[in-house]
């Protein structure tokens, strides 16, 4: 029984996860709107470098290099010299808060199927929407810090 929620979890979370990219769009178009939508452009949930590098972003970071996903996001592309870093930075920001919107679209169901169906269940859910929402929405993070670093230098010349 709990190998068969294990793995019922696991494939409703990586559906879940999926469709939860077109949710996160679709609220991002939403936010975009707001004034709340500044604050959310400078998220740090974890500025640790080592705490990073803990958790596997530079590994995640191989992967979405060197995989199909490096095609997903064309927006995200430092083509050169003359690359504007502002409107990367921006379609980085985008990208951050739609993963972000859509891990808490699946961590609300996956919550809900933990009292409806079992622990192991709800868990098994966040394994996909870890991979497939938090940690590109984590990666985004330290791409942006990144990217401030070189714009500040740039300011001060």
């Amino acid at each position: 029984m709990l190998s068969n929620h294990f793995l019922t979890g696991l494939g409703f979370g990586l559906s879940l996860s999926i469709v939860s990219w077109m949710v996160g769009i679709i609220g991002n178009a939403l936010l975009l709107k707001t004034s709340y939508y500044e604050r959310l452009s400078h998220l740090n949930f974890i500025p640790s470098k080592a705490l990073n590098k803990a958790l596997g972003i530079g590994e995640f970071k191989w992967i979405v290099k060197n995989t199909f996903f490096r095609f997903l996001n064309q927006g995200i592309k430092v083509e050169g010299k003359n690359t504007d870093l502002s409107a990367i930075r921006h379609q980085m920001t985008l990208a951050e808060v739609s993963h972000l919107i859509g891990f808490l679209f699946v961590a609300a169901f996956a919550l809900f199927q933990t009292f409806n169906i079992s622990l192991v269940f709800g868990l098994s859910m966040m394994i996909p929407n870890s991979i497939l929402n938090a940690y590109p929405s984590l990666l985004q993070q330290e791409n942006k810090r990144r990217i401030d670093k070189v714009l500040k230098r740039h300011e001060s010349r």
